[in-house]
């Protein structure tokens, strides 16, 4: 007689396995060579970073900019000089010293001067207001502070009340000769400050100019400090668009470890030559510092600091006559170069790697950048608490690799990284979740604000991101949104992520925005807010098309032109949160 069986459905596969450990699937889609972990134990600091790749690249070209190069040897001799300087003001291990900075020669100097005493790094966005100044000196509490003379009058505004005791001023072209005679800097300096009017009149009794400091500097033999892993080498600000800005505590350790991480991935992809990346996000930013700033310099890379990106013009200009093999950058400064004729003109022969980071990649700006410079973007994931780097497509340049996938690729070695559901536990593979991590990268905390440190980072030293993301069967990983961002339609989530990159798809739209916004009926409806490329979109046309790619519930209701770009951060992130709030 025969006997039915019952058919027993699959189980989902877990990343969790029975004793607690990760299973830690993504590493069979590691290219071939890449290490599965990383030595923790191969540098003590940073300074003996910066000593090996000096070493081995003193005769290149470390960075350039407006044209004018710094050999490495320069740069050592100028780290060394003002770090002499530093330690007379009495400068000393554990010490904040803030920096704000565009990109400019100055930036990498100060930074290496600070972190050879053991001191601190306070790293300031320089279009940051008086009130945003005065938190950030006041919570860190830095004593010195390195400021372009072009952002002297916020400084003069925000001072009153910190603990600020050493003003170090400079201008952008100081350091555009190695010696006394700098025509080019004084000419530079000169026209930014009278033709151009971009120096507001200002009062900084008793401060120092850059290179009056180099100078008494070199005259200092700059005594050993001992820095171990451990110590603070950032304080790097975070959430100032959701709330108080805090500052991450970042380690020599969490730094190196991101840095070798990031290498490891590259590792056999670059030849010894001189590799030339353009760095277009400031690297006060936690991406750019680490990717372009640390991470270049082992590869022995030429860096060309670009001190304004959202100046596309400019930007043509310095790229014009370069032959670069790397750029970085976030979605909405590659959509505008891309619509800028003149950077179809340039010369991609030696393009081997474009990284974006900081915000989702559209597939739209995927595709037209394959199409006009013949390579494919490179996505990865990170954020400041991760010194930032958690994920990363696999970069194998033998192959070619896919125009769009819309993931953000595997995590990096010795990194593991779970999603946890609503209710604490666990997700499996293709389930959405709060992506966590944990690493050699994950910061030590928020500086003196141990109930936001508790909030995130949990004593098994799992990071909460306030990301949703799914991983597939091969370890690769989707950010959903934000967790902040969703909108709850009908019960159903939305995640603006997808509506903006299907809108962003529409050949007449420039730059888009999704928003949930209150319905009495269901909760919440999706808004999108546009900047058009012509006057001839109309709102029938951006629903008609988001009809043939969404689900109905996903459909915006509400379509909003706007006539001028959308509000962003520094970096280039349009802030939803403004917009949300009207703005």
């Amino acid at each position: 007689m025969s006997q039915a069986v019952a058919a027993v459905e699959p189980q989902p596969q877990s990343i969790v396995n029975p004793d607690g450990s990760t299973n830690r699937i993504w590493l069979s889609s590691y290219v071939k060579g890449v290490a599965h972990d990383i030595d923790l134990d191969k540098y003590q600091s940073l300074n003996d970073y910066f000593d090996e790749c000096i070493n081995k690249f003193r005769d290149r070209p470390g960075f350039v900019s407006i044209g004018t190069e710094m050999s490495n040897d320069l740069f050592e001799r100028r780290v060394k000089a003002f770090a002499g300087y530093l330690q007379s003001l009495g400068i000393k291990k554990g010490d904040r010293v803030a920096i704000m900075l565009p990109n400019t020669l100055q930036y990498p100097v100060t930074l290496f001067a600070v972190l050879r005493l053991g001191a601190v790094v306070v790293n300031v966005n320089p279009l940051y207001t008086a009130r945003e100044l005065n938190h950030t000196l006041n919570d860190s509490g830095a004593e010195v502070i390195i400021v372009m003379e072009t952002f002297a009058k916020t400084l003069e505004e925000a001072k009153k009340g910190t603990k600020l005791k050493h003003v170090v001023l400079t201008q952008i072209g100081d350091l555009l000769a190695e010696g006394w005679f700098n025509p080019k800097g004084w000419a530079l300096n000169f026209v930014l400050r009278n033709v151009q009017k971009m120096v507001p009149a200002y009062s900084l009794p008793g401060a120092t100019w850059y290179r009056d400091a180099l100078k008494a500097g070199a005259q200092v033999t700059v005594k050993p400090v001992k820095v171990v892993p451990d110590d603070l080498a950032f304080l790097q600000y975070t959430g100032g668009t959701t709330g108080v800005a805090k500052g991450a505590m970042l380690t020599h350790r969490n730094i190196l470890a991101n840095c070798q991480q990031a290498l490891a991935f590259a590792e056999g992809q670059l030849t010894g030559e001189t590799e030339t990346v353009v760095t277009l996000i400031p690297m006060y930013h936690i991406f750019s510092l680490t990717v372009n700033g640390l991470i270049f310099m082992a590869l022995g890379g030429r860096n060309i600091l670009v001190a304004n990106p959202r100046d596309t013009k400019r930007v043509m200009m310095i790229l014009k006559n370069e032959k670069f093999s790397g750029i970085t950058g976030v979605n909405t400064l590659f959509a505008s170069f891309l619509d800028d004729p003149a950077f179809a003109k340039l010369d991609f022969s030696k393009l081997k790697l474009s990284i974006a980071g900081g915000m989702a990649l559209q597939r739209g700006v995927a595709e037209r950048w394959k199409e006009v410079t013949r390579t494919s973007i490179v996505e990865g994931y990170g954020l400041t608490e991760c010194s930032p780097i958690v994920s990363q497509a696999p970069v194998d340049l033998s192959v070619e690799a896919p125009t769009f996938t819309g993931s953000i690729g595997v995590p990096v070695p010795s990194t593991e990284v779970r999603c946890r559901r609503e209710d604490g536990t666990w997700a499996n593979i293709g389930e959405p979740g709060e992506l966590c991590v944990r690493g050699p990268q994950v910061m030590k905390g928020y500086w003196q604000r141990p109930d936001a440190t508790a909030e995130v980072l949990d004593q098994d030293g799992w990071l909460a991101t306030g990301d949703i993301a799914v991983m597939d069967e091969r370890g690769f990983l989707k950010i959903v949104d934000r967790k902040k961002d969703m909108i709850l339609v009908s019960g159903f989530n939305v995640y603006p992520n997808e509506i903006e990159d299907v809108v962003a798809m529409h050949p007449d739209v420039k730059e888009v925005a999704a928003i949930g916004v209150p319905d009495s009926v269901a909760g919440e409806r999706v808004k999108v807010i546009i900047v058009p490329r012509n006057a001839s979109l109309t709102k029938e046309s951006v629903i008609e098309h988001c009809r043939k790619n969404l689900t109905g519930y996903k459909i915006p209701r509400i379509v909003e032109f706007r006539s001028t770009e959308l509000p962003k951060s520094p970096v280039g992130k349009i802030l939803r949160r403004e917009l949300r709030d009207g703005k």
